[in-house]
């Protein structure tokens, strides 16, 4: 019986919930290590118990079923105990990146209409701004021990704390655990809404695909308001793992902390690599114990040179948010260059605008759909014509350009989208350009997408201004600060006096990708401009 098929016996298709997984893993590894973050340390047991004792928590605060429930908040140990409390009892969590700012994150707490929010004390200035009165929000409770705001008409306590176990909720695989706002195309963010057997799936999949073993110890820098890390927590559920949580990415400190974890499996994103490899070679990228990595998006030659320097083995991958994993490699089936083969319970096809598959070898959009019920997400919350479009003819358009070759194998070539991604984070367009438009001396703007050094794009801005003002682009960048997550601050500010468009007058946004940095162009990196976080 192949993993996969002794997965699908193992837990049949109701078990496939988090409050079963955790009860079923607690009986099989008790006392085992399951989850760590700075000092604290739980077991399988320990973690099923802080479950259910944040669940009665949710309970005793309003908390019903189906309610959701807002959470910004680091790589902290707090942040667990109420993911999986929210889905002990039938809740749903929202994790919300916690650089998310302004317009942004009023646009996310009210479309997710969450009546309870849990908040990092350290954080409480993202607050700062808001139309709190506009949103659900009835409570507020601080993670914590710095002062409590006074915020009128809502109840703020420090988050509580319970002996009290809630029962487990008779939730259902296809009910909501979690809604996860993504950007990356010109809308607004979107919350993406995962089913409980969407997890169940991700740790199934990804964890055949890094070749799992009982007693591994997979060491995440990601952050946990992110798939990635959510997903690597239901990967050591499932396989007798332990999940060790770094409370950030440190170029310098990396493999330091994967020496002191007795980490054996971690997880880097694209442009993390070359960051990596920016250090001198040293002897402590060979002292530790890891042996592969999820990697995806690295490019080839930074990947090879990675293993050369390190021992450890780069996996490349293809999934989203709304999907899964759905295309990758395994040590065995690794080859430069390509994405990988699609895995085991899904299809995908490569098709031109109107979704007819076109030949091996010739580019189109991916798109996918899976085998299992409900291993994907469920749409879009509260936006249901967003989901329609994106699964038109029941396959979940992608809108990523990709190939397939005779062999089988995926090659990601761009996005099909008008999207940015930087350094890991998905950046929409229309979001930054919402802020700038409200810059008093800006006309007319667009933002886009150019080349990085390091894998990925960096943002650029291109601004008309107002007759009279004075182009200055770190007036602009300073307006920025607060209003938006500050990876999504443009890098790049070039001031024109028009913007390529159509005789529709809508701009020409590949026209400036394609001509990208110009002489003209102003480069706050270049010109020593930081950005307040």
């Amino acid at each position: 019986m192949t993993e996969i098929a002794a997965f699908k016996s193992a837990f049949p298709p109701a078990e496939r919930v988090l409050p079963k997984l955790l009860l079923a893993q607690e009986a099989r590894f008790s006392d085992a290590p399951l989850f760590a973050c700075g000092e604290a340390k739980l077991t399988y047991r320990q973690t099923r118990r802080a479950a259910a004792q944040a669940a009665a928590a949710l309970e005793a605060g309003g908390i019903a079923q189906g309610d959701r429930v807002a959470i910004i908040c680091g790589n902290r140990p707090e942040f667990m105990p109420v993911f999986l409390g929210c889905g002990w009892m039938g809740a749903v969590s929202v994790p919300i990146n916690t650089a998310s700012r302004g317009f942004q994150l009023q646009h996310i707490l009210s479309n997710s209409g969450a009546k309870l929010l849990v908040i990092e004390d350290s954080l409480l200035e993202v607050l700062e701004g808001l139309e709190l009165d506009k949103l659900a929000i009835q409570r507020i409770w601080v993670i914590g021990e710095g002062a409590l705001p006074d915020l009128p008409g809502i109840s703020v306590e420090h988050l509580p704390q319970t002996d009290t176990e809630a029962t487990a909720a008779a939730v259902k695989p296809s009910d909501a655990l979690t809604i996860l706002y993504t950007s990356g195309t010109t809308g607004l963010s979107k919350g993406v809404v995962c089913p409980h057997a969407q997890f169940f799936w991700w740790g199934v999949y990804t964890g055949h695909m890094l070749g799992l073993r009982t007693g591994d110890v997979l060491h995440t820098p990601l952050p946990l308001f992110h798939t990635n890390a959510l997903n690597c927590f239901f990967q050591a559920l499932l396989n007798g793992c332990q999940q060790v949580v770094e409370q950030k990415f440190s170029v310098s400190g990396f493999w330091g902390a994967m020496g002191a974890s007795g980490a054996t499996v971690t997880y880097v994103l694209g442009a993390m690599v070359p960051m990596l490899l920016s250090r001198p070679e040293g002897a402590d990228e060979k002292a530790h114990t890891v042996r592969v990595a999820l990697a995806p998006g690295v490019p080839a030659p930074a990947a090879e040179e990675f293993t050369r320097r390190t021992g450890v083995v780069l996996l490349d991958a293809y999934g989203a948010t709304e999907s899964n994993v759905v295309i990758g490699t395994t040590e065995s089936t690794l080859k430069p260059g390509w994405t990988g083969l699609l895995l085991p319970g899904f299809d995908a096809r490569i098709v031109d605008e109107a979704d007819n598959p076109v030949p091996d070898g010739e580019a189109g959009e991916l798109v996918i759909r899976a085998d299992e019920p409900f291993a994907m997400s469920l749409g879009y919350f509260g936006m249901p014509e967003k989901t329609a479009e994106a699964w038109q003819n029941l396959w979940l358009h992608t809108g990523d350009r990709m190939l397939r070759a005779p062999d089988g194998y995926f090659r990601f070539l761009d996005r099909m989208k008008d999207s940015i991604r930087r350094r890991g984070e998905n950046i929409s367009s229309y979001e930054v350009e919402q802020v700038l438009a409200a810059h008093p001396d800006v006309a007319e703007v667009v933002v886009f997408p150019v080349a990085s050094e390091l894998a990925e794009d960096e943002v650029m801005t291109a601004i008309i201004l107002h007759d009279g003002a004075a182009p200055d682009p770190e007036a602009i960048i300073r307006h920025c600060e607060g209003k938006m997550s500050y990876f999504a601050v443009p890098r790049y500010v070039e001031f024109m006096a028009e913007l390529p468009k159509t005789a529709n007058g809508k701009v020409q946004k590949f026209i400036l990708r394609e001509r990208g940095v110009t002489d003209a162009t102003w480069d706050r990196e270049a010109a020593g401009v930081t950005v307040r976080r």
